[in-house]
């Protein structure tokens, strides 16, 4: 059986950066991490420049 949460991850580098973060994440406190789903990316402007780039992941773990 496997379940799927949500979690947000942001980086001030790059969307795959943030995405690297939040698997990295995941991965600390999920067991049997499977693969992940990039459901929604966003950016943190200052002034007209991109300061931030956040990411929302759907995380799917098969449980024991």
């Amino acid at each position: 059986m496997a379940r799927i949460v949500e979690i947000s991850a942001r980086s001030n580098s790059s969307f795959e950066d943030a995405i690297r973060v939040g698997i990295d994440r995941a991965h600390e406190t999920l067991r049997n991490v499977s693969g992940a789903w990039v459901k929604e990316q966003k950016v943190e402007l200052e002034d007209g420049v991109i300061v931030a780039w956040q990411v929302s992941l759907e995380v799917t773990f098969v449980l024991d």
